[in-house]
């Protein structure tokens, strides 16, 4: 039994217009790769968990194909919200759960056990500017009105973290993995409320995606820090191979 996770499919076999907005080689024929890499890697008894903006799609009618594409990949498969899917009212969660019972599992203000550890997580969220450069490209200021609109999200989404952690902790779970869409800080920040928060719990990892292209890659933490380890799982950045992050 093997634990792999992967974001930003962007999938749009029920809107086809949408693939024009994703550019670069990365991008070609991803759905095909992925699935392949994913047929090969991914058992029936393992987990894959997709983190966040599965579908263009803008409702349950368009995001239908993708939905089917998903459900026959391999193994049990858990989503996370993201910024894209617009088909995931953060309130109404239960109510996906309900509808594809026994084929998907959506992660929010709840967790789902992977031996002795729970995984949680949320959508998350983390200022992204806009940041003013000077000549050098290095930055001398940012929008603070955006920046305080931001924080606002993000302790939002800190109480739903906060909620999917207490979920698993009152059912004897002391053992985390945590997962984010957003990346856990920003360009600007060393620490956060959401590394201070797996910090607080003892999560053993976070992964995350929502970073695209070489330029965004780095925009966050990877690797150990404070005694957790952080891992970027975009799928452009993993060229479409699912990250292992447990046996």
């Amino acid at each position: 039994m093997s634990l792999y996770a992967i974001g930003d499919l962007h999938l749009h076999f029920g809107c086809p217009l949408k693939a024009r907005g994703q550019m670069g080689q990365a991008w070609r024929d991803h759905e095909r790769i992925f699935r392949e890499n994913c047929l090969r890697l991914v058992r029936p008894e393992d987990t894959l968990v997709l983190v966040g903006d599965h579908s263009w799609g803008r409702n349950m009618d368009e995001c239908a194909p993708d939905f089917d594409y998903i459900q026959r990949l391999p193994g049990r498969k858990i989503l996370l919200r993201g910024n894209h899917d617009m088909f995931w009212d953060a309130k109404k969660t239960a109510r996906l759960n309900e509808q594809f019972s026994g084929k998907l599992c959506f992660l929010q203000n709840n967790y789902y056990a992977y031996g002795d550890y729970a995984l949680v997580g949320t959508k998350g969220f983390t200022f992204e500017g806009p940041f003013y450069l000077d000549g050098k490209g290095r930055i001398t200021g940012w929008d603070e009105e955006a920046q305080a609109h931001a924080e606002k999200i993000a302790a939002r989404e800190l109480e739903r973290l906060r909620a999917s952690f207490e979920a698993a902790r009152a059912d004897g779970f002391r053992q985390f993995i945590m997962f984010l869409h957003y990346p856990p800080t920003n360009i600007l920040e060393r620490d956060s409320g959401f590394t201070r928060m797996a910090e607080e719990y003892g999560a053993r990892q976070v992964i995350y995606a929502h970073c695209h292209g070489p330029q965004r890659f780095f925009d966050s933490i990877q690797g150990a820090y404070n005694g957790v380890r952080y891992s970027l799982v975009s799928g452009d950045f993993r060229r479409w191979m699912p990250l292992k992050a447990l046996d």
